[in-house]
């Protein structure tokens, strides 16, 4: 118990007291900046939304543009503001920090060398945000693999595949980047008709679909402009091929695609359009005639007989 005691009274209570006082003065001020920072960062968030719509950029895109940009520089900040912290602590408790921040120096300095990748791929991801070309909730296609932008951080890009499969592409490995869902989509039709059909008469009737998919209340404010038909584009092996698109918002291009052939198979169907197949004859030879020349012959041979 002595020893207990002669312990506490080893103690300098003052300096202890003087020590602690600092430590939460420094985090009540980390508190504080981090909730300047917020304020900070919402305003700014807010200024980029209005600049964005005042030059015409759609909502959903600026907001999507904007809140990975905050996101990045808030993760940033954060990551500075408490190392920061932790060494201005450590320099409170009687820890030299000096041989601490030449280590550091010194391992920054090696693992510069080695993490030039790790440098490259910051600096990358940083740009992609910067200069607008993918943002989170975006369709695109990196590197030949589609998918859906789940999460752009400093160093990756997430994508997740219509199959549920996510994956990780290092920002500085990209090497092809399109973006289907950069302020506007569309979707491009190219339906084949019979030789026969008129098609003049095809494009009217797409036109009319056009019209009435423009005055339904779910697909109307999805298509942001008059679709384009673009005529007839080739001659294939079985149909005449008509092309056109429909300028759609973002990532809405396959939905509104779907409703215009389901509309346009029941137009077909109900003005007597046809929609070609292709035939195949099947030959074996010699010794198996066509199934029409053995008809035709067989019908000749009747006729011969009757006329006997």
């Amino acid at each position: 118990m002595d020893i207990f005691l002669e312990l506490i009274n080893a103690f300098d209570w003052q300096t202890v007291i003087r020590t602690c006082a600092r430590i939460f003065l420094i985090l009540v001020v980390a508190w504080i900046s981090l909730v300047i920072l917020r304020n900070v960062l919402h305003r700014v968030e807010m200024r980029w939304l209005k600049k964005s719509e005042v030059a015409g950029e759609p909502p959903s895109e600026s907001a999507k543009r904007v809140d990975t940009l905050v996101r990045l520089i808030r993760q940033g900040v954060h990551l500075t503001l408490w190392i920061i912290v932790g060494l201005t602590i450590l320099k409170e408790l009687g820890v030299e920090i000096g041989p601490i921040l030449a280590g550091a120096g010194i391992l920054g300095l090696a693992v510069g060398f080695g993490a030039q990748n790790l440098v490259r791929d910051i600096i990358s991801g940083f740009f992609f945000i910067l200069e607008n070309q993918v943002r989170v909730g975006d369709v695109a296609i990196i590197n030949g693999t589609g998918g859906i932008v789940e999460e752009i951080n400093f160093r990756t890009i997430v994508l997740r595949d219509i199959s549920g499969v996510v994956h990780v592409f290092p920002n500085g490995t990209v090497t092809t980047l399109s973006n289907m869902t950069n302020e506007w989509s569309a979707y491009v039709f190219e339906i084949g008709v019979a030789y026969k059909e008129s098609t003049d008469k095809v494009t009217e009737v797409m036109r009319e679909v056009f019209v009435g998919m423009q005055k339904d209340e779910t697909y109307g404010p999805l298509i942001l402009e008059d679709p384009e038909i673009m005529g007839v584009d080739k001659f294939a092996d079985s149909a005449v091929i008509i092309k056109g698109r429909i300028k759609t918002r973002p990532i809405r291009q396959w939905m509104v695609g779907r409703e215009f052939n389901r509309r346009i198979k029941y137009a077909f169907d109900e003005k007597g359009i046809e929609i070609p197949f292709p035939h195949r004859s099947i030959y074996f030879g010699e010794a198996s005639k066509p199934f029409a020349v053995e008809a035709m012959e067989h019908l000749e041979k009747k006729g011969r007989e009757k006329t006997k």
